[in-house]
């Protein structure tokens, strides 16, 4: 069902723009307009912008755009509906209800998502604190974990007893079905069989929270030797794991300086009972894209807390690359006599892990000592590959100063010159941009022809219409005047004349909203298009508004060539005696307009 549209203007009219993204982005202010790193790609430099009096953003790099209910759409995984909803909820408007009483929103698959997780959250923790069921889980955390009861209701932790159909009977009797409980990943389903189980069965249970407080899915870790140890959520209308964060939800207040990033649920939860509260883990993957730009949003300093073997200081030279794509500053905590904190802390104490915190090293010191300790220096040729490796190492930061500052400790390190090293440094960076620029200028070439468009396909092969169409798009989107003229018959433009379909219904749902009581407004085209098809939309009229000529004569002139681009698209489908009287024809106008003017 859909929203009333003055509903949806309402929503955005009262969501301060600067403010709901400024929750995602750093953003600082140009003028009337305020910019940032964008936070749905990787960039180094800003080009992310918020115009608070059109109430839209856009970024020059992705070219995501739109108003609030896009930056929520594409920012937390929902649709439309959710955004309208959860900006509604935040600027305390109640959701509008039709004729029988029933809120014109359907009931989300996010939203019930989350009912199950709190209501399955609820469970394991009952079962955690019933001796009948999670005597083994409370001697888990208990004695094996030295937690305390405080911790344990702190972070909501729970017990998913040895029985196959426990939960899923629970659920049952609050209303679920088997369908909602296998699309929210607490039970699955036999292929065998066709028999709906409960995932989690015998296992200690870690409740994943978001910053809005919601339970969006949940980690297990087994108490004897079953496989896998840890099994945690795959994705969900609720949840993606590429994004979320463990204890985020509790570091977010007190994370501005400094963050702590560990591997496991145990690490984090550790050390927030010892005074770290600034720590999060990822969920059971690697560190994403994604992770970084969600800590970039938090936190100016990032520390790694890895695991001191092979796998764990593999995963973190890739989270150093990651978050220093995204701006952070980024260093590495070094552990000696334990393999992780939570055992450091068990050994040593909080006092000595806060000495070791404040003796961490930068990511180049890490890397650098990792390089060195792998070759015999004494060896001529590997000390030849040492000096390669780091070069090729300080080649990839952007800084000339950290460059310089690298070179010298490298140099010191190999004993030799460091105008030598110097060189060779710059001749890698060289090389590298060079590779970058024919990759970009590859990529250029693609986008101007249009290949693998997505969004608008038919453009690849109508290049020449798909531009005269954007054009005509940009202007109807900025100036009033121009959808009047159209709507009025003053100027000869029809849906009939876009040829790719894109457009074509871009144009259509413009002019319908023009002409509906409430007139066009920009955000209520997401109620048709997609979150990257809005930001598509966006980028048609960014364009215009980049150009100092857009008055009347510039909109017939454009709205001629999409005709002539029409026409000519038409033609192309018929014979080539007809394309040529076609272009005689117009040649012969040209000339008569020009004499009619002599």
């Amino acid at each position: 069902m859909r929203l009333p549209e003055n509903f949806i203007q309402e929503v955005v009219e009262r969501t301060d723009i600067e403010e709901l993204i400024g929750r995602y982005v750093t953003l600082k202010r140009t003028g009337a307009n305020y910019v940032g790193r964008c936070p749905f790609h990787n960039e180094k430099t800003p080009s992310f912008t918020v115009s608070p009096q059109k109430r839209i953003f856009y970024c020059f790099g992705c070219q995501a755009g739109g108003s609030v209910i896009t930056f929520m759409q594409k920012a937390e995984n929902m649709d439309f509906m959710e955004a309208v909803e959860a900006l509604a909820n935040r600027a305390g408007l109640p959701m509008p209800k039709d004729s029988g009483g029933q809120a014109t929103d359907r009931t989300t698959p996010r939203k019930r998502v989350l009912e199950m997780n709190l209501e399955a959250a609820r469970f394991f923790r009952a079962c955690l604190f019933d001796p009948r069921y999670g005597q083994a889980g409370m001697e888990y955390f208990k004695k094996n974990r030295r937690l305390s009861e405080a911790t344990i209701k702190h972070f909501g932790l729970g017990y998913a007893p040895n029985d196959f159909g426990m939960l899923r009977r629970h659920m049952h009797q609050k209303g679920y079905t088997d369908d909602e409980l296998v699309e929210a990943y607490l039970c699955a389903r036999s292929q065998k069989n066709g028999n709906v189980y409960d995932i989690f069965r015998n296992r200690v249970m870690f409740p994943i929270i978001d910053t809005s407080g919601n339970v969006v899915a949940f980690g297990g870790r087994v108490l004897d030797d079953s496989k896998p140890k840890y099994l945690n959520s795959s994705d969900t209308p609720a949840f993606k794991k590429s994004k979320h964060l463990f204890a985020l939800n509790y570091a977010k207040g007190v994370c501005a300086e400094q963050m702590l990033l560990c591997e496991g649920y145990m690490d984090v939860i550790a050390l927030h009972a010892a005074g770290f509260e600034y720590a999060v883990a990822t969920l059971g993957t690697a560190i994403t894209p994604e992770h970084a730009r969600v800590l970039s949003k938090y936190t100016k300093k990032v520390i790694i807390s890895y695991d001191s073997d092979e796998a764990g200081q593999n995963a973190a030279n890739k989270a150093m690359r990651l978050l220093g794509e995204v701006g952070i500053e980024v260093r590495v905590l070094k552990l000696t006599g334990a393999k992780d904190p939570d055992e450091y802390i068990t050994k040593f104490g909080a006092e000595r892990f806060r000495r070791a915190l404040t003796e961490s090293r930068t990511g180049f010191d890490h890397k650098m000592d990792a390089i060195l300790s792998a070759h015999d220096l004494t060896v001529s040729t590997e000390k030849i590959k040492a000096s390669k490796e780091l070069c090729a190492l300080i080649s990839e930061y952007h800084s000339p100063i950290e460059r310089r500052v690298y070179t010298a400790q490298a140099a010191t390190a190999l004993n030799m010159p460091v105008d030598v090293l110097t060189n060779s440094v710059e001749q890698i960076r060289s090389k590298r941009i060079k590779d970058i620029r024919r990759k970009q200028s590859r990529e250029a070439e693609a986008t101007l022809k249009n290949f693998g468009d997505r969004i608008n396909p038919d453009s690849a092969k109508s290049p020449r219409a798909s531009s005269a169409e954007e054009a005509v798009i940009g202007l109807l989107l900025i100036y009033e005047e121009y959808r009047n003229a159209v709507s009025a018959g003053e100027v000869e433009l029809t849906a009939e004349n876009f040829v790719t379909e894109f457009h074509r219904s871009v144009f259509e749902e413009i002019m319908r909203l023009h002409e509906s009581p409430s007139g066009f407004r920009f955000e209520l085209l997401g109620m048709r298009f997609s979150p990257d098809e809005v930001g598509r939309i966006e980028r048609c009229e960014m364009a215009r508004q980049q150009l100092s000529h857009n008055g009347p004569e510039v909109f017939r002139s454009a709205t001629e060539a999409l005709r002539d681009a029409q026409r000519m698209q038409t033609l192309q489908e018929g014979d080539l005696s007809a394309r040529l009287e076609y272009l005689r024809n117009k040649k012969a106008n040209l000339h008569k307009g020009k004499a009619d003017t002599q």
